[in-house]
């Protein structure tokens, strides 16, 4: 393998703690944020939530959206 080959495990493990680390904290911050809404009113108790991720590779000119909707009922 050349130095210019690009090690294809290295990059998935790469990418999988990134991706880990990204789905526990999101989780957790999408979850903190619905009990806050529904505590102040400002969310019924099962009502869906519209939610958008942005991942960004800025040295890649990368972005790409994720669009979907929490069915929370």
């Amino acid at each position: 393998m050349g130095s210019d080959a690009l090690n294809e495990e290295r990059l998935n493990l790469a990418i999988r703690k990134f991706l880990k680390v990204v789905g526990v904290t999101s989780q957790r911050e999408i979850e903190q944020a619905i009990r806050e809404a529904v505590a102040e009113g400002r969310l019924e108790p099962g009502s869906d939530v519209e939610a958008r991720v942005t991942l960004e590779l800025p040295g890649l000119d990368l972005t790409h959206v994720v669009e979907d909707r929490l069915e929370l009922g």
